[in-house]
């Protein structure tokens, strides 16, 4: 299975996903931490991988969706952005909305 393949299926196979430097419990970037906090803060589960794992996945992701930087964000198989485009989503509440039009359960927190 080429990258590209694998990367599909892990695309196409969770609702969410988060290609990341470091994992959800220890990001290795702040942009990376930034997202999880994001994601952790709406309640979505999503699947976080980690690109400092291995070189070929970490150029095969931008390739993959031609998108220069990491992390970058996956819901329901459709590339949303990386960490600038996810913070103002969801300051501007249109990434939760997002979560709900695709049918993502969340439990964002509430204060």
């Amino acid at each position: 299975m080429s990258i590209q393949d694998w990367i599909k299926n892990e695309v196409d196979s969770n609702d969410v996903v988060l290609f990341m430097k470091g994992t959800p419990n220890f990001p290795q970037c702040g942009f990376s931490g930034q997202v999880v906090q994001i994601l952790d803060y709406v309640g979505s589960p999503y699947k976080g991988i980690n690109v400092l794992e291995d070189d070929a996945l970490r150029q095969g992701i931008k390739e993959f969706s031609n998108w220069p930087t990491i992390p970058q964000l996956y819901i329901k198989g459709e590339f949303v952005g990386g960490c600038d485009i996810i913070r103002e989503m969801f300051q501007n509440q249109e990434l939760q909305g997002l979560f709900t039009e695709k049918g993502v359960e969340t439990s964002e927190k509430t204060a």
